[in-house]
């Protein structure tokens, strides 16, 4: 049987080593404790440092992020733009206040910005605390390339405190120069204005000087209040109407190569200024290099024989003091005075006598001057001194000129004749547009005005509307004023106007008159060219031979002009366009009276900005309102009544020339037989002659 062998044995607990004996020492366990504080007061530090950095962070977070602060005004200049507030119920014209800037910004009446100030910089130096002038001029050459390195080397070398080197730098190149760090180099705070219409309204607007004080135009009416308030100065000119009108006129200029033109579009009811443009023009933003023709606004500065447009001024005060009336008629045969004849173009298309709507729809320089003699000398100038042709428009424009008109003395009996058919005086055209308005709108004179109705009440006080010169001679008007709300037969218009304020100086009945005269003139008479279908126009058209720059007129140079208003059935705008000295075409047949220029160019004004100024073409009621204007070409004078005409024309000076001799005659005649009773009936007739030449 094999033999098991037995497992081996165990080591004896007897042959192990007993463990060492670990003994801690006191210094052990000091050392153990400073360790410890040692790391309690690193875990306290670490935590300190993780708060600081923490509200650090969170303070940044909150300063650029969350709650962004607004820079502080020494960190760059005094006019760091402030943060903008979102205020969904603000106007435009309260956001777009600026208490950065010096100068209070312009906008058109719907807010358009047509006149800013703009933050800018002005560059300077001490030339003593540079080191490198040449580096440094360098270094602001390569931001301001227009800059003349040379010259700034120069200015950088002077033994001086103070030089300039720019102004008006903008805002990212006053950042630039000053990143680069040179001692030395200062800015200045400023603003620039700018004009971010261009050209539209340049002359309107003026400029200002280096100072930002204004030096023309509305920058220069207004320049107090631009200053003091800093919100917007709001004006009556509408931009759309504005370029509208600048692109029409633009176009009838060159089609017709005028050296000049204007045109004005006015509230008839308000006297608000909706347009005013004059040709040539600039860019408003290079005022200092625009030429004078340029600057120059014939819409208020430019001095022009009124030429026909006047005959409405001579209808109406005839009308209005009763000295004629629309069924009596007027000779048209051409009247010689010396040297001078005054007659028509063509008579072809008329009879020797004219009434009232004749004289004013075939433009009858003859008829217009027996009209004006019946008036009398005195009473013209009375009437025109009341309706502001001796004095400049009152508009806000500095550069409102002053009419050219003759001296009393020299108001004779050709003086009364010429100026009845508007030659002999000079008027800036926005006379004539305010003469039309009143002759339309219930006989009100109104006051144009550049501001819009909502601008500045105190701008424009009820007194100063309200009063002004009495027409002599006129009947005592009194100030109720006709219904305007409504158009012909009822119909409303589109837009309500307002209702006038100004002086009175037609009756409402009379300038209801005028109304229809002016549109038959349109309809039937020389402003055909002018009609647009729906809007009722009514006009009057104007040609006058020019004056030369010695004096006399210049054969076959005219101002061509048509002054008009739409629509006529509720007054409400007037259109204005003059031509200075323009060509005829073949389209024209070599003509260039205003029927073949001026006319046409308001035509398509009118067909634009009617919809623009929300006044839309009614053609459903053509029939109806057509019957209220209309006006026959000869009214019947009424039963009774022996109207002027062949016979019976006190103005006529081949009549009172007549009457002289005969009277002379019969005076001679009387004391050659010296019978008391014949001297007593020629004294008679000689004094009823003299007052009738007073009327004539």
């Amino acid at each position: 049987m094999p033999r098991q062998s037995s497992p081996p044995e165990s080591p004896s607990s007897d042959h192990e080593h007993p463990p060492q004996d670990v003994r801690i020492t006191s210094a052990d366990l000091r050392e153990r404790a400073q360790l410890e504080r040692m790391h309690v007061r690193l875990l306290g530090v670490a935590a300190g440092f993780c708060l600081l950095f923490g509200t650090v962070a969170l303070k940044a977070t909150f300063a650029t992020i969350i709650s962004p602060m607004a820079p502080e005004a020494r960190q760059l200049r005094p006019q760091v733009p402030d943060i903008p507030k979102i205020d969904p119920k603000s106007t435009l014209t309260s956001t777009l206040t600026m208490p950065q800037v010096r100068r209070a910004m312009i906008v058109d009446r719907n807010n358009q910005v047509l006149a800013v100030s703009l933050p800018v910089a002005q560059l300077y130096a001490n030339p003593r605390e540079l080191i490198d002038p040449q580096d440094v001029a360098k270094k602001l050459k390569s931001v301001l390339p227009q800059m003349d390195e040379e010259e700034t080397v120069r200015r950088l070398s002077m033994a001086k405190q103070f030089v300039y080197l720019a102004r008006n730098i903008t805002l990212q190149q006053e950042l630039a120069i000053n990143n680069f760090g040179i001692p030395g180099i200062y800015f200045e705070a400023g603003e620039r204005r700018h004009y971010p219409q261009g050209q539209v309204a340049a002359q309107i607007l003026g400029s200002v000087d280096i100072d930002d004080h204004g030096i023309a135009g509305v920058e220069r009416y207004f320049d107090k209040r631009l200053i003091s308030d800093k919100n917007p100065l709001k004006l009556s000119l509408d931009v759309r109407v504005q370029g509208v009108a600048r692109e029409e006129l633009a176009a009838a200029m060159q089609t017709f190569e005028a050296i000049g033109a204007c045109a004005i579009v006015m509230d008839v009811n308000s006297g608000e200024i909706v347009a005013m443009v004059s040709l040539p023009d600039y860019n408003a933003n290079d005022f200092a290099h625009a030429p004078g023709d340029a600057r120059f606004n014939r819409a208020v500065t430019g001095m022009y024989e009124p030429g026909s447009t006047f005959k409405l001024q001579t209808a109406a005060m005839a009308l209005q003091l009763g000295v004629a009336h629309i069924w009596d008629r007027f000779s048209s045969i051409p009247i010689h005075i010396g040297r001078f004849t005054i007659a028509d173009m063509k008579t072809d298309h008329f009879s020797p006598w004219l009434s009232l709507p004749e004289v004013m729809a075939f433009s009858s320089n003859p008829a217009a001057a027996h009209i004006a003699l019946d008036v009398g000398a005195q009473r013209q100038q009375d009437w025109l001194r009341g309706m502001g042709f001796f004095a400049p428009v009152p508009v806000e424009l500095p550069e409102a000129g002053h009419p050219i008109i003759p001296a009393r003395r020299n108001w004779g009996i050709s003086t009364v004749m010429t100026v009845g058919f508007g030659h002999g005086v000079a008027e800036p055209p926005l006379a004539i547009v305010r003469g039309t308005a009143a002759t339309v709108n219930g006989g009100i004179l109104v006051k144009p005005t550049l501001l819009a109705r909502d601008e500045d009440a105190s701008a424009r006080s009820t007194s100063d509307m309200a009063s002004g010169p009495s027409i002599s001679g006129g009947p005592n008007i009194e100030n109720a004023l006709p219904d305007t709300t409504t158009g012909a037969e009822g119909v409303e218009t589109a837009d309500t106007p307002i209702t006038p304020e100004g002086q009175r100086v037609f009756s409402p009945e009379i300038s209801a008159t005028l109304r229809k005269i002016l549109r038959l003139d349109v309809k039937l008479g020389t402003g055909k060219t002018a009609e647009v279908p729906g809007y009722y126009v009514g006009g009057k058209t104007g040609t006058a031979e020019k004056i030369g720059p010695h004096g006399g007129y210049l054969k076959h140079v005219n101002i061509a002009a048509f002054t008009s208003i739409f629509p006529m059935n509720a007054p409400r705008y007037a259109v204005y366009v003059m031509l200075d000295s323009p060509k005829g075409t073949a389209a024209t047949h070599g003509w260039t009276t205003a029927a073949w220029n001026a006319a046409p160019t308001v035509a398509r004004i009118i067909s634009r900005i009617g919809p623009m100024l929300q006044v839309f073409p009614d053609t459903a009621h053509e029939p109806q309102i057509d019957a209220a204007l209309s006006i026959p070409m000869r009214p019947s004078p009424p039963r009774g009544v022996r109207p002027l005409g062949p016979g019976n024309d006190p103005g006529d000076p081949r009549h009172a020339a007549e009457e002289k001799r005969v009277e002379e005659a019969e005076r001679k005649k009387s004391l050659k037989a010296g019978d008391p009773n014949i001297m007593k009936h020629a004294a008679n007739r000689q004094n009823s002659s003299q007052q009738e030449g007073g009327q004539g």
